[in-house]
């Protein structure tokens, strides 16, 4: 019996519910990128394999867990086409779920503010900016507004953007929807700034008995960025 074959609206409602971003265009260009082969019938239309559709699947996940470029996906996929087992990727850290307002999570269950331990962090990501704008589905000209804002830049003396401003891009993307644009980013961007300067001024003392090290600096930036949360999630309450 032959394997059965899809259209790329049905393996559009195959994906979606893991991936509520896809879009029949993002399909088209992964196929465009030659990351994906559907066979084309006599009509002309794409027709999906099961193995298209997993290919599709690994590519969607590594995009949206680990944020792999386009020449590292390409890379894994090559390997394996040829039955080799693609690297191992580090474990995504979990979203947690809200817990519900008649109980709050204990004491004990927050999230730690401490930051991970440098065996443990992500390593450092090296998008250009067509891998920036397809990683976080932003139009061309929806990056220029940030970019103009100061909101995204490339990592300081590079052409490549990182991780941060990935994070920023998505995050964008996602509040448009709501009405909320680069303009009102950029006052986020701006009380961000002051809290640094808060921070750098409160732990000077301590940095010159560390020699200047930035360590002490992360570390309670990390711990105000949790402080921060549960302020915002207190005032949004009232």
């Amino acid at each position: 019996m032959p394997a059965e074959k899809r259209s790329i609206g049905q393996v559009l409602a195959m994906l979606k519910n893991d991936f509520p971003d896809i879009t029949i265009s993002k399909i088209r260009f992964l196929e465009g990128e030659g990351l994906v082969s559907p066979e084309r019938a006599k009509s002309g239309y794409r027709r999906y394999t099961e193995t298209d559709v997993e290919r599709l699947r690994y590519i969607l996940t590594v995009q949206k867990d680990h944020y792999l470029p386009l020449k590292v996906i390409r890379e894994h996929l090559d390997m394996m086409d040829r039955g080799m087992e693609p690297p191992a990727l580090e474990t995504p850290r979990p979203r947690l779920a809200a817990a519900p307002a008649e109980r709050p999570a204990p004491a004990d269950t927050e999230a730690d503010p401490s930051p991970r331990p440098a065996a443990q962090r992500r390593p450092q990501l090296r998008l250009s900016r067509e891998e920036l704008l397809e990683a976080s589905g932003l139009s061309e000209p929806a990056l220029i507004e940030l970019e103009k804002q100061m909101l995204v830049l490339p990592r300081r003396g590079t052409n490549h953007y990182g991780r941060e401003a990935v994070t920023v891009a998505v995050a964008a993307r996602k509040l448009a929807e709501f009405g909320i644009d680069a303009r009102h980013l950029r006052a986020f961007k701006m009380a961000a700034e002051r809290e640094v300067g808060v921070i750098e001024q409160a732990i000077a003392p301590h940095q010159r008995r560390m020699g200047g090290s930035r360590q002490a600096a992360h570390e309670v930036a990390n711990i105000v960025i949790h402080v921060h949360a549960a302020l915002m999630r207190t005032a949004m309450d009232r």
